[in-house]
């Protein structure tokens, strides 16, 4: 099912394909001027241009050919050519019920789906969740669920930080501190320990501790490094006291994603392409792809349309050691063959382009993923109010908790201000909305901006129940559900959709019937703050229709139960939208 602007596109198309003009000129978008009409179509100057005739004169040949007059209420020229519609409110009741009957909301499914990987959280083991961890869990769901809904066969990958120097540190912090324990005893042959020698609040001490002995200490720096290069050559002990680390951490993240209701198809790591290193490695040099530079092992990944010097990618340090890079490579050679990926999608820092583009050219060019599509979706910084990257009052990073608790008692402090007319709320269910409002406060204030730019995080602005914020569209969707559930206290149940004859009426239904313009476009920029705005869009388009059109008190039964559909519709869509968005929608507020 198409687009009210799609379906305009497809007669403006034939049309001119008619008149012998290229039918990409036939676009049809939302009016810019809502006085003049609904939709425009601007293409007839173009199109006059490479036909050589007069814009106006083949603006009214176009509307001279326009098959289906019935549908438009008013089509006219305005300058020099554009062209204004405005359908008819019978098209438009017509439009808006098939959208109501359709299950999808009259959004098709992709022809062709593939299989499609989604990179994102980026988590590492034995480190403190931070605050730059909040947009790749966000964005990256989101995007995971708009390819899910498009109808792809997606996979959630979580990608962690668990392998390389950072761990030999920590055996041999820990070493140091407990060398009685049985994973450094050579001869020790029993099972190991099911439980962990060490907390996460353990890891979090001890991890900086290493890393700063590591800078001062070359003899335990040195012990680090060959207890990395144990650990990865399958020390039994090592691995598992590993595995503690691993698991704790897991435990630990795994804590913060049950509040923002995420979960991961897969929680691999960089361990997981380890076996995939070496092979990798001796196939490029056999191929001739890496050869030495300076005593390291490298790959030219320069491109002949590049203006910019490309700097090799570098596979192996003098020293021997594997830069991420490296690991990150094996990854994709790792996803192609275990996953068959056609499309990986990376939900990374911004400042990481670089790193990706060497990447993703060194594995077309050697024929690591020579046919996968490879793609960089970068994000920006979340900031403080004074514009730079979010810090505490002391200057340190600020936690994923930290952030999370604080949307949560701004949330629960906005809940404390309301009650519900229909009956007062338990302390258990204004608990529940004060969570769902937190979540919704901190979601939409990052998936409303795009992706790559930076913002400010205001929780005082954002928590609102007025403005472009998730409350409000928490608040929007729970009045139409409250109507409904009236509704049906009183014996109402929704008909048929009724011709619109006001303007609010057209308003919502013209909002109703973007939707999958609105899809498409953040689909195929991976760009949610697109679904938000149009979650906002029909919110705001639905408020003004309640104030204007008093449903319950509707002495008309046909428009009643019109009206009731309408408002169904609408919760319906905005539902859609939030799941996406990864926002819980309460009962009441």
């Amino acid at each position: 099912m198409a687009s009210l602007t799609q379906y305009l596109t497809q007669l403006f198309q034939q049309t001119l394909t008619e008149l012998g003009a290229d039918p990409s000129y036939g676009q049809v978008i939302p009016s810019n001027r809502p006085d003049l009409g609904q939709f425009q179509a601007n293409g007839a100057l173009a199109a006059a241009k490479s036909l050589k005739r007069n814009p106006r004169e083949l603006a009214q040949a176009i509307l001279d050919t326009l098959p289906q007059k019935e549908i438009f209420a008013d089509l006219s020229i305005a300058g020099p050519g554009f062209i204004n519609i405005r359908l008819t409110d019978q098209f438009l009741r017509q439009q808006t019920q098939h959208v109501h009957d359709d299950i999808r909301l009259g959004l098709k499914k992709v022809a062709r789906p593939r299989n499609v990987l989604v990179d994102y959280g980026g988590y590492n083991v034995a480190k403190v969740l931070h605050a730059g961890h909040l947009r790749p869990t966000i964005i990256g769901e989101a995007i995971r669920r708009t390819f899910v809904h498009a109808g792809d066969h997606v996979l959630g990958d979580v990608h962690l930080g668990d392998w390389g120097l950072q761990m030999g540190q920590l055996i041999e912090e820990i070493r140091l501190r407990q060398p009685d324990l049985p994973y450094f005893d050579p001869g020790h042959t029993s099972p190991y320990p099911d439980d962990s020698p060490v907390t996460m609040d353990d890891l979090l001490t001890l991890y900086p501790q290493a890393s700063a002995r590591a800078k001062e200490d070359e003899a335990f720096a040195a012990a680090a490094r060959q207890a990395t290069y144990d650990l990865q050559h399958n020390h039994p002990g090592y691995r598992a006291l590993w595995q503690h680390f691993v698991n704790v951490s897991i435990r630990d993240i795994k804590r913060h994603l049950a509040l923002l209701e995420t979960e991961f198809d897969y929680w691999l790591g960089e361990s997981d392409a380890e076996p995939y290193l070496l092979p990798m490695i001796e196939q490029l040099k056999r191929d001739g792809f890496a050869y030495e530079s300076q005593g390291a092992l490298v790959m030219d990944v320069t491109d002949p349309s590049d203006k910019k010097e490309m700097p090799p990618l570098i596979l192996v340090k003098r020293d021997g050691a594997v830069l991420y890079g490296t690991t990150d490579l094996a990854t994709i050679a790792m996803r192609v063959e275990k996953f068959n990926s056609e499309f990986i999608i990376y939900v990374v820092d911004i400042r990481q382009a670089m790193h990706f583009k060497q990447v993703f050219r060194a594995a077309h060019k050697s024929g690591i993923a020579p046919h996968v599509e490879l793609e960089h979706a970068g994000f920006g910084t979340i900031n403080g109010p004074d514009g730079r990257p979010f810090k505490s009052r002391s200057g340190e990073n600020v936690t994923l908790g930290e952030i999370l608790q604080m949307a949560l008692e701004k949330a629960a402090e906005r809940v404390a201000e309301i009650d519900n007319e229909e009956a007062p709320y338990t302390p258990e269910e204004r608990a529940t909305i004060a969570r769902y409002v937190g979540m919704a406060t901190i979601k939409f204030a990052d998936l409303m901006n795009h992706r790559s730019s930076d913002y400010i995080l205001d929780m005082e602005r954002f928590s609102a129940f007025e403005g472009k914020t998730g409350p409000y569209l928490l608040y929007s969707t729970v009045r139409a559900k409250s109507i409904l559930r009236k509704a049906a206290a009183a014996n109402l149940t929704p008909g048929p959709i009724v011709t619109p004859t006001t303007d609010v009426e057209r308003e919502l239904l013209l909002k109703l019937g973007e939707w999958p313009d609105m899809f498409w476009q953040a689909y195929h920029e991976r760009a949610p703050n697109h679904l938000c705005e149009y979650a906002y869009l029909v919110a705001t388009a639905f408020n003004r229709f309640y104030r204007e059109c008093h449903i319950l008190r509707e002495p008309d039964p046909a428009r009643q139960t019109g009206w009731l559909a309408l408002t169904d519709l609408t919760r319906r869509m905005l539902e859609q939208v939030m799941t996406l968005l990864n926002i819980t929608i309460p009962e009441r507020m």
